[in-house]
């Protein structure tokens, strides 16, 4: 049965709607497919980040990106603390002046401490305050603000951290970007033995180091019957690219590396099998497309939390979970070449991972928004969200 959620047109038109992210991708992406929601329902999006959202220029579909003045709190280097108070007070000062400029009907946070201020501000002036979690835990910034929101929407079916919670805990799914659900419908297909096998490798800023070094390693333990057919596309940090390169040279695969892949979306598509970190945006992005996946954890994360991102996605039968600390390259090297040749396994992970996506996940969270501002309404209209 398919549900079609109606909004107000004209409270609609006239809506603002403040998202309040981190600076990173882990942050910024499901924000950003939330505003592209939004925005196609009609409503007015600003987002408020830290300096770092800037770099997004046009692809953030916002009528402006706010700079607000933020720190992460150090608590292990407590002699840093005042300096960071004071840059957490000053963001909410000028989230308050901003929030009283644009008079949103809504704020909603995605985590980071950049949201801290504006969640802050808002909550003071009575503007209703949704949270997204992206992680299996909740984050620290998360965690401090649920007091004062009035819905919380999880990633994940089960959210550690969220006992207690007084706020409306809703599980949406974690909200990918449109250019992911492009290539959503692309089939996968595995690789006989014989044939081209893609394997994509990255790990962003956090991860690229560690798979420059580690995962070239490991294919040079491949026997030559499996790197004869290997394609590599990796991302590498800018300084080790001529090393990776050089690597993959002398072991005769074929490698294309570069420090980031502005398509990676349809490499992920292209891919028969993926190396990633298991932050909540690739992990939702590779679920969504449909691709099996062996994840490394970052180590020493904050709650683990990239650890139980990939137990949840293993658990399901999607991929399979290698510790950082405990990779050996001959070990990493044997599960390779066993997936390689597992066709079955490939193609049955690969329908596990894409039965994990939820590509519904921005227009659900859009419906939460709109519900806890108030802008639902049972007047019919042109514009609506269908849920499954």
């Amino acid at each position: 049965m398919v549900e079609v959620l109606q909004f107000d047109l004209g409270a609609k038109r006239r809506a603002h709607i403040v998202l309040a992210a981190g600076g990173t991708g882990g942050h910024l992406f499901p924000a950003q497919a939330l505003a592209e929601v939004l925005v196609a329902r009609g409503f007015i999006v600003h987002l408020m980040s830290d300096e770092r959202a800037r770099s997004l220029g046009g692809r953030f579909p916002a009528i402006d990106i706010h700079a607000i003045a933020a720190a992460t709190l150090t608590l292990s280097r407590p002699w840093r603390l005042p300096g960071q108070l004071l840059q957490l007070v000053a963001g909410f000062m000028q989230a308050r002046k901003l929030l009283k400029a644009i008079a949103p009907a809504v704020v909603v946070g995605f985590g980071g401490y950049p949201s801290v201020p504006p969640l802050m501000a808002a909550a003071g002036a009575g503007i209703p305050v949704v949270l997204h979690e992206q992680n299996a835990v909740m984050g620290r910034a998360n965690r401090f603000l649920t007091r004062r929101a009035q819905a919380v929407a999880t990633s994940f079916p089960d959210v550690a951290g969220l006992a207690g919670a007084k706020a409306r805990v809703v599980f949406t799914g974690n909200p990918v970007r449109q250019v992911v659900i492009d290539v959503r419908d692309v089939p996968y297909s595995a690789a006989a033995a014989d044939e081209e096998f893609r394997l994509l490798v990255f790990g962003g800023s956090q991860g690229a180091r560690f798979f420059s070094e580690f995962v070239p390693s490991a294919i040079a333990e491949l026997a030559l019957a499996v790197r004869r057919h290997l394609k590599i596309t990796q991302q590498c940090r800018p300084e080790d690219l001529e090393r990776a390169t050089a690597v993959y040279a002398g072991l005769k695969v074929e490698a294309e590396l570069a420090a980031f892949f502005i398509d990676l979306p349809q490499r992920m598509a292209a891919a028969h099998l993926v190396i990633a970190r298991a932050g909540a945006s690739t992990v939702a992005e590779i679920a969504a497309i449909g691709r099996p996946a062996i994840f490394v954890p970052l180590p020493h994360a904050i709650d683990n939390d990239q650890l139980l991102n990939a137990e949840s996605f293993a658990r399901a039968g999607a991929g399979w979970v290698q510790r950082e600390g405990e990779a050996k390259a001959d070990a990493f090297a044997a599960l390779i070449t066993r997936l390689r040749y597992g066709d079955a396994d490939l193609a049955a992970a690969a329908r596990a991972a894409r039965a994990l996506g939820r590509p519904d996940a921005a227009g659900r969270l859009a419906d939460v928004v709109m519900e806890t501002a108030g802008l639902a309404g049972k007047q019919a209209g042109p514009i609506g969200t269908s849920r499954t």
